[in-house]
């Protein structure tokens, strides 16, 4: 199958090896567009793994909306050499009410090694 954060190769190629845990990502919007993998595919351990642990929830309950399409709108630092950045998206879904869409500008921060969201800012 297609991996959901629209990268055009396989799941299993793509944001699959970041869910289970044998690679990390690289930058912010590579993290970014593994999270919304994440939640279309309702891996729910790993969106709480990726979350920073001072904005961290105890727990995560999914929506029943399903997640169709990523479009990733402005990216401001989250190199691999980076200690933050900032990804702006939208995410496109559908519910039993039709369809929608979420448009976040997400707040990075990269800790031993490791991309973590950390909240929403203001655009």
């Amino acid at each position: 199958m297609r991996c959901p954060c629209g990268s055009g190769d396989t799941y299993a190629d793509c944001c699959e090896p970041l869910h289970a845990g044998t690679a990390v990502a690289p930058t912010a919007q590579r993290l970014m567009a593994s999270r919304f993998a994440a939640f279309a595919v309702r891996d729910d351990a790993y969106l709480i793994a990726t979350w920073h642990a001072s904005t961290r929830p105890s727990a995560l309950p999914l929506s029943e909306l399903e997640w169709r399409r990523l479009e990733i709108v402005d990216v401001v630092g989250g190199g691999p050499f980076e200690s933050s950045g900032i990804v702006e998206f939208r995410a496109h879904y559908r519910s039993a009410s039709g369809r929608g869409s979420l448009h976040e500008r997400s707040r990075f921060v990269r800790e031993d090694g490791r991309w973590f969201y950390v909240d929403a800012v203001e655009g």
